[in-house]
């Protein structure tokens, strides 16, 4: 059935016409719902109604009636801004050039074999894993807060999505409206696979066609339904990975545990990626008999190297682009300075992505930002808290 339905009416032949095209959305949306403490209010509802095509002439009058097909509906319902190229969360934080390398060529090997058992896949020193080999289905990539995990994870999405062989993904965000809920995970994850993977794309239109509601019931219905069903018999010799980001900011501990149960139950033909901070209750479930050790884990640990070829590049370019700074000699800072900051970060990006940030302002002076920096790394202070 094609992907369009329509319903017509026709009136006597006519000489001539004239096409006319009029899309009726439905009328704007519902408000947003409102935000939670500091969290982000809801989007609007959006405005449903078909696209009229007309056709008139003198003599005639046609109508053609086109009823959305089920991607368009899948799109209306889905947590959009979730996904790794969102404008919302622009611009996306990635991994800074010549850090983390080690760390995401092991990543992108394991998303990108293809299962060929002459091949062999070389683990890291990076690598924990139960399973006898390294071709599990699921990793699981976790560190601490400030680690750089989201960082590794947008990068990733970036370069699967170049080879092709990125399936989804899904990047949870603490307390907002529709990024700090699981309700539509499985929904936003589908309609990805079916833009990206062309022949999954026709059976899972059809069975949203047929069910409309399908992206408003349980995460374990939109998984069976939107993505094991259509995946029957799917056989595609490129792996296709999803990755979920940020799992523990999800709402609910219970939900946490849920999204790894179904996932492991589900054994779909795709690739998880995971990534958390090591919470007590995702650690005891990856731990769990039902994993039975089926899966692998890659710590975000420390880099002391990587902050510091991050420090000096983002000084570096400070002292270039800001005008205050043409009469400012080189080496800036000193390297004592440099060293004090490295030791300050703990090896841990978010110290250092933030004092950036705050010397990095154009209204200020570089010099006079990193003397409030300096000056400020005492308990209690903003930057003492990191």
């Amino acid at each position: 059935m094609p992907a369009d339905r329509r319903r017509s009416t026709v009136a006597r032949p006519r000489a001539s016409s004239r096409h006319i095209t009029i899309n009726v959305n439905g009328g704007r949306g519902g408000h947003g719902g409102d935000g939670y403490r500091h969290g982000t209010g809801g989007a609007g509802g959006h405005g449903t109604g078909p696209t009229l095509n007309f056709e008139v002439s003198t003599r005639s009058f046609m109508m053609n009636n086109l009823q959305p097909d089920g991607i368009e509906i899948l799109h209306r319902v889905i947590a959009v801004e979730a996904i790794h190229n969102s404008s919302e969360s622009y611009p996306q934080p990635r991994c800074h050039p010549e850090t983390r390398t080690e760390m995401l060529q092991d990543l992108r090997g394991w998303a990108l074999d293809d299962g060929d058992p002459s091949r062999k896949l070389v683990p890291s020193i990076h690598w924990q894993y139960g399973c006898a080999e390294l071709r599990c289905p699921i990793l699981w990539l976790y560190g601490p807060a400030g680690a750089g995990k989201s960082a590794i994870m947008q990068s990733l999405c970036c370069n699967l999505e170049t080879a092709g062989q990125l399936g989804g993904s899904f990047f949870f965000k603490r307390d907002h409206a529709t990024r700090g809920n699981a309700k539509t995970l499985f929904a936003t994850v589908a309609y990805q696979l079916a833009v990206r993977v062309p022949c999954l794309r026709a059976p899972i239109a059809q069975i949203v066609e047929h069910d409309p509601s399908i992206a408003k019931q349980t995460i374990a219905v939109q998984m069976h339904k939107l993505i094991l069903e259509p995946c029957r018999g799917y056989k595609n010799r490129r792996t296709v990975t999803i990755l979920i980001d940020g799992l523990d900011e999800c709402k609910e501990q219970d939900i946490q545990v849920e999204i790894l149960r179904i996932i492991r139950h589900s054994s779909p033909p795709f690739r998880f990626i995971i990534a958390s901070r090591p919470e007590a209750h995702i650690r005891d479930m990856f731990n769990s008999p039902l994993y039975g050790g089926n899966y692998l884990s890659l710590n975000v640990e420390q880099s002391f190297d990587d902050v510091r070829k991050y420090l000096s590049d983002e000084f570096s370019r400070i002292h270039h682009e800001h005008w205050t700074m043409a009469k400012v000699p080189l080496p800036w800072p000193s390297v004592d300075i440099l060293e004090h900051l490295i030791d300050k970060s703990s090896g841990h990006f978010i110290y250092a992505a933030t004092i950036i940030k705050f010397i990095d302002d154009k209204n200020y002076r570089p010099t006079q930002r990193l003397e409030m920096v300096l000056g400020n790394t005492s308990q209690g202070s903003q930057f003492g808290a990191l």
